[in-house]
């Protein structure tokens, strides 16, 4: 065999060593499609999937924080009955839940062949108060749907900034400096010294007029005894 036709040969075959390894790599499936997001996602039956699973912090918070939390998830249903999250814990911190208005719900209803996302404007929300965490860490999230039963799952524990600028715990952050009590008290002391100052205004003047009285009755007992002793002359 002449060297340009083994040259042919060998070119041949590693054309066809190629051909059906990228043929695998640009299939049905291919790798790519396979990559899933760093946030926590996890799974209860056959039906419930939680996708995307992040506990948010104030924009302020870092590294060791205490205090409001919220947690974003988006939950899917592909079953053929709907489902109630009634449980949402944040290690040992349960959950209360609103609704899009800000109103108190008892439970969470993912509708049959539905989802719904928790967190961000125009959504039911779940939020923990005084609980400890670390920002860029994990915190144990736990939730209960009912007869469906519970699956935890440790969430990343965002700050409410960038993308989830708006699912943060705006609400109970703003709480402590938006209703002090203690000023509403405070202006109602100077209120109740300005009530109590005119009464003490008052008094002077009933003293004033109590001397006024008595200065009047003092200067009428000289007229009077000047009045009684006149007669006594005229009669002699």
């Amino acid at each position: 065999m002449s060297r340009s036709l083994r040259r042919g040969a060998i070119a041949a075959l590693v054309l066809a060593a190629i051909v059906p390894l990228s043929a695998c790599a640009a299939g049905n499936t291919p790798a790519t499609l396979q990559i899933k997001p760093d946030n926590a996602a996890t799974s209860i039956g056959n039906d419930l999937r939680l996708n995307n699973i992040v506990v948010v912090a104030p924009a302020t918070a870092a590294a060791e924080y205490e205090g409001p939390l919220a947690v974003t998830v988006n939950i899917s249903n592909t079953g053929t009955v709907p489902h109630s999250l009634k449980t949402l814990l944040v290690g040992t911190s349960a959950a209360t839940f609103t609704d899009d208005k800000g109103g108190a719900l008892s439970e969470i209803v993912v509708p049959a062949g539905g989802a719904v996302l928790l967190g961000g404007d125009g959504q039911p929300a779940a939020r923990v108060t005084g609980t400890k965490v670390t920002v860029g860490g994990n915190a144990e999230t736990s939730f209960g749907f009912g007869d469906a039963g519970k699956v935890t799952a440790p969430a990343y524990v965002q700050p409410a900034v960038g993308y989830y600028a708006g699912y943060g715990p705006a609400e109970e952050a703003a709480k402590p400096s938006a209703a002090p009590s203690p000023s509403a008290s405070a202006s109602g002391s100077p209120a109740a010294s300005a009530s109590a100052s005119p009464g003490a205004s008052t008094s002077p003047s009933a003293g004033a007029s109590a001397s006024a009285s008595a200065g009047a009755s003092a200067s009428t007992t000289p007229l009077a005894g000047r009045a009684s002793g006149s007669p006594s002359p005229s009669a002699h």
